[in-house]
């Protein structure tokens, strides 16, 4: 059993938290109001969880999910997660983010913001490129042929081991996109982004049903990414 700390307990941090329970991991959730307003999902969740502050998710977890707004990267606490795999769940909305300059001009990607920012941690870039209900209705069992695959990037090959390794153990199999640096590929209005898994008609929101992806399709799709100063 490992112990996975989640900064940030959304739609997507509290979907993983309860694949995870169920993988037979515990969890530590966090948000930004304190660890009393999580009281409903810690109950939910049953004995594998515990709420904390982000502090305590970053320094009790063994791998750490980041899935907050990427506005607030630069909170995420640094000195607690040296060493560790962190897992960056982050997309770039600049209506809700504000303009990041080195988003904006391309010359960084967002997990390697967030990778600057943990100068000694092991950034794996994954998760953000699927809606949380899909990420739920899709997960299946090891071996199970109607399985999905989820792409993960990351510089540390040992970390994406360890991410390839959980996103396994909560009912999907992982294609490694290569470096950080190539997590563009499957972010915000690429081919390989949120309706990838979606078998709704096109622009249906919020999303009904889901669509089982494998690997040959997933790499259809990262091959297709464009930079956005190239659309």
């Amino acid at each position: 059993m490992t112990t996975i700390g989640f900064i940030g307990a959304g739609h997507i941090g509290s979907t993983l938290a309860r694949l995870a329970v169920h993988a037979g991991h515990a969890v530590v959730v966090s948000n930004s109001r304190g660890p009393e307003t999580l009281v409903d999902l810690v109950a939910e969740l049953g004995d594998g969880a515990r709420a904390g502050t982000p502090q305590e998710a970053a320094a009790e977890g063994e791998i750490v999910v980041v899935t907050i707004p990427l506005k607030s990267y630069r909170e995420v606490p640094v000195e607690p997660l040296r060493g560790k795999v962190v897992i960056d769940t982050n997309n770039y909305y600049p209506q809700r983010d504000g303009h990041i300059a080195e988003l904006d001009d391309e010359s960084t990607t967002v997990s390697e913001l967030l990778q600057a920012h943990l100068p000694e941690s092991h950034v794996v870039k994954a998760f953000n490129n699927i809606n949380f209900k899909m990420l739920h209705d899709l997960a299946r069992p090891h071996g199970d042929p109607e399985r999905s695959v989820l792409a993960i990037a990351g510089d540390d090959a040992g970390a994406k081991k360890v991410v390839a390794s959980f996103v396994d153990d909560i009912g999907y199999d992982a294609h490694d996109v290569g470096p950080l640096a190539e997590g563009w590929r499957y972010q915000r209005d690429e081919p390989a982004y949120a309706d990838l898994y979606s078998a709704d008609p096109p622009g249906t929101w919020p999303p009904q049903s889901s669509r089982r992806v494998d690997e040959a399709f997933l790499v259809e799709q990262l091959s297709r990414a464009v930079r956005y100063r190239d659309m």
